[in-house]
């Protein structure tokens, strides 16, 4: 009988060194005696990656020097081009900025009647991400004819406006057109419908 308990407690010795062994293989490093606390992950107070947004660019119709518009207005189909002679790199505060347009329209259905441009009226408005300024003066191009330009395919309008000195914390400026047609109701009448459309551009201003 003491012989069995000598070895059951040999065996028990084995077997505590074994898991000793173990467990010790399986610490992690910070919780070795003397590791500092440093070592350990701390998700809580990890410090995370910031993202920074990139700044916007400023929108501008013209990038490319022009741009083309299709307008309707009633039966009226209105093919516009717009462009400025300007580099878009000289469109700074205090310089006279030209916009130069062409019109041209075509009407359904077509019975002969004409189409005439009675008034041509263009609005500049400052502005920057964070403020609007107040519109310059407007700038409008009324018929010296009656009753207007006849502006029905193949025939045209073409004109220059000039935007004005600008605030220097704009940084671009909105540009609304409208125009004001008359619109002949039988080939033959002097009797004409009116018919307006607008549309409006956005140039940025170099500072």
């Amino acid at each position: 009988m003491a012989r069995t308990v000598r070895r059951t407690s040999a065996l028990g010795a084995v077997v505590v060194a074994a898991a000793l062994a173990l467990a010790g293989c399986s610490t992690p490093p910070w919780l070795e005696p003397g590791a500092s606390s440093s070592a350990a992950p701390d998700p809580v107070t990890s410090p995370s990656a910031t993202a920074t947004e990139a700044p916007q660019p400023t929108p501008n119709d013209l990038s490319t020097g022009a741009t083309a518009r299709s307008l309707t207005a009633g039966p009226l189909s209105v093919s516009l081009n717009y462009w400025s002679s300007l580099a878009m790199d000289k469109w700074t505060p205090g310089v006279l900025k030209p916009v130069s347009l062409s019109l041209i329209s075509s009407i359904t259905p077509n019975d002969g009647q004409k189409v005439y441009l009675q008034r041509a009226t263009m609005t500049a408005t400052p502005g920057s991400p964070t403020e609007t300024y107040d519109p310059l003066t407007a700038q409008v191009d009324a018929a010296t004819t009656s009753p207007g330009y006849l502006v029905l395919d193949p025939y045209s309008y073409s004109q220059t406006f000039t935007v004005g000195p600008t605030p220097e914390g704009a940084t671009f400026v909105t540009l609304e057109f409208s125009y004001e047609f008359l619109v002949q109701t039988t080939p033959t009448s002097t009797d004409y419908a009116k018919q307006t459309a607008t549309d409006t551009l956005t140039v940025a201003v170099t500072p």
